[in-house]
């Protein structure tokens, strides 16, 4: 047995690419994945409006749901509300369509890798606090002899493209090295707009880290639109597809944890 994953991100409902989605809803509908995964930026400026036009697409979804907040997600203009109760309007939604997530191949686990603010401008990059680390370190440890695969879910990317290059996520390798000595196997988000498909190695230890594309119309470096269809199987086994939507080229990948 497997489970199969649709993995997508940086949806940014405001200026979200109608096409994309209307494809990958209508792949939902006929392949039927255990679950979509979205990493984040649900939402371009976090308005009432685009949280309801987000809420509205990922209720027809014909699948569990998993999400987590963006940068994105947070209010823009509202700043009473950013720096009072900044993931308010998301966990509404969250509350709405989204759930827990685990199957008898892999048990999804949350990294929260966004903040209110912080000491660098733009507050765009991710940074993973101590706070966040330790709670997804503990329920690392509560899965501690469990043999599915753990896959960890953040909107930023923990590591750099490169090692030798910098770290856009404050305390991200601190957190790889950490998650990944406690059990994680895989790694999932999003936020640079460009899929990726890695096997990344601190202190010895290993795990993949799979990065979706954008479902929006930001693009970047010509890439276009595009989903990561994850298949896992109990042992380790990770087979990943990515998906460009209306580009006729499909690449695929396979390695093991």
């Amino acid at each position: 047995m497997t489970t199969r994953l649709f993995h997508i991100s940086d949806v940014h409902f405001g200026v979200e690419d109608r096409e994309a989605l209307a494809v990958v809803a209508d792949a939902v509908a006929r392949e039927k994945p255990d679950a979509v995964v979205c990493t984040g930026d649900v939402t371009q400026r976090a308005t009432h409006r685009q949280y309801a036009a987000a809420a509205e697409w990922f209720s027809a979804l014909e699948a569990p749901v998993w999400i987590d907040p963006g940068n994105h997600d947070m209010p823009y203009r509202n700043l009473f509300e950013r720096f009072t109760d900044p993931y308010r309007r998301y966990r509404k939604l969250a509350g709405k369509v989204a759930g827990s997530f685990e199957s008898d191949d892999l048990v999804l686990v949350p990294l929260k890798s966004t903040v209110r603010a912080q000491g660098r401008f733009p507050w765009s990059d991710g940074v993973v606090t101590r706070k966040a680390l330790e709670r997804t370190l503990s329920r690392l440890d509560q899965l501690k002899g469990d043999p599915r695969v753990i896959v960890v879910t953040a909107h930023h990317p923990l590591l750099g493209p490169e090692d030798s290059g910098p770290n856009p996520t404050i305390g991200g390798n601190r957190a790889f090295a950490e998650l990944v000595a406690a059990g994680a196997d895989a790694f999932l988000s999003g936020h640079i707009h460009q899929p990726f498909d890695m096997q990344r190695e601190r202190n010895g230890q290993s795990a993949r880290m799979i990065g979706a594309g954008t479902l929006s119309t930001r693009l970047r470096h010509g890439e276009p639109p595009s989903y990561q269809v994850i298949t896992i199987e109990r042992g380790g086994k990770i087979d990943t597809e990515l998906r460009r939507v209306g580009a006729l080229v499909r690449q695929t990948s396979q390695a093991g944890s």
